[in-house]
């Protein structure tokens, strides 16, 4: 199997941002992810990708620049504007024995194919007692500007996280973007892969040879005793900006990505809240019944006589997404509401 020799980096820690300790080589988000495509699809004849202008000259963001003129229309497949029928598509091949990624430019679009994601392919495998894989990568994009407003800036990732069955991850760094996005290709179960478009141009150091990283494992971004911050996808990066600024008023954050946020890593969790005996939850997404909620009730579960002040959450507003940059400006939060929730809980 294409798989198997291929070294698996399970650390909670893999690789500090900025550390010197790094790869020399860099890439940035975009050229990890076209890597790791390129990577798969080179070692295992059963990798295939498809979606909705994956061939087009600005290949998603990118990400996908190059592979259909290196692997062929019939390994690297436009389609039409269908999202429910061609998720349909990608679970037959799927459960046949094939590895697709099918790549949504849009996670606003995901919705439609609801039925075929949590019906079938988190469903058939236990169904089947086992007997039936469906080795199904997703990947979605997400994230604001340039005016997307309501329906092509959502932060969906709760919705699938709550379903039995699916696997979601949320890249960071490169490194991550990269060795997440093998992981899920080479699981035998279906995973939600969901990038940032901010993230894009971030850079860091990555392994040329390809390494796979699993769902289920957080990292720990920066140590300190004082609050844990735990992020999700970009606002990792605000996290981490707000520590800083808390440093210079006597705080010391810990910062964790998440990285996965089905599975979640709860012993990482604990065992930082355990120290620090303050947590923020900072995600890209909404609060209620979101991935901050989550992580807010494992503690209140599994640390709560630790926790000396109540838990804070930053996350979007109860609103959908404006289009005006003013009120982006204002909806979305950042570093300063880190910040002050931090100094709330002294």
């Amino acid at each position: 199997m294409p798989w198997t020799n291929i070294q698996a980096d399970d650390s909670r820690s893999p690789v500090r941002f900025g550390s010197e300790e790094q790869p020399v080589r860099e890439l940035s988000y975009r050229e990890a992810i076209r890597e790791a495509l390129s990577q798969a699809l080179e070692m295992d004849e059963r990798v295939f990708l498809m979606g909705e202008g994956i061939d087009d000259p600005g290949g998603v963001f990118g990400t996908t620049v190059g592979l259909m003129e290196k692997f062929g229309e019939k390994r690297v497949m436009d389609c039409p504007v269908a999202e429910n029928g061609m998720t349909g598509v990608a679970i037959g091949a799927a459960i046949c024995g094939m590895r697709p990624v099918f790549i949504h430019m849009r996670a606003d679009f995901l919705p439609m194919c609801m039925d075929q994601i949590i019906n079938h392919a988190a469903k058939w495998s236990y169904m089947t007692g086992g007997k039936v894989k469906v080795p199904l990568t997703i990947r979605a994009v997400i994230g604001r500007g340039w005016g997307s407003a309501a329906q092509h800036s959502q932060s969906l990732q709760a919705l699938f996280a709550h379903i039995p069955g699916l696997k979601v991850v949320m890249p960071a760094s490169p490194y991550d973007a990269k060795g997440l996005l093998l992981g899920s290709i080479a699981a035998d179960g279906p995973t939600v892969v969901i990038e940032h478009r901010w993230l894009y141009d971030q850079k860091e150091g990555v392994p040329e040879k390809p390494y796979v990283i699993h769902a289920g494992k957080g990292a720990v971004r920066r140590e300190g005793t004082d609050v844990t911050i735990v992020a999700t996808s970009y606002m990792v990066y605000e996290a981490l900006r707000a520590a800083s600024e808390l440093q210079l008023k006597g705080i010391s954050a810990e910062v964790i990505d998440l990285r996965s946020v089905q599975p979640v890593d709860e012993g990482l969790i604990i065992e930082s809240v355990k120290k620090t005996g303050r947590l923020i939850a900072a995600d890209t997404g909404w609060k209620v019944c979101g991935v901050s909620a989550e992580v807010a009730a494992l503690a209140a579960e599994k640390a709560y006589d630790c926790l000396k002040a109540p838990v804070k959450r930053v996350c979007l507003p109860a609103a959908p997404a404006p289009a005006s940059a003013v009120l982006e400006r204002a909806y979305y939060p950042g570093f300063e509401d880190i910040v002050r929730a931090a100094e709330e809980m002294r």
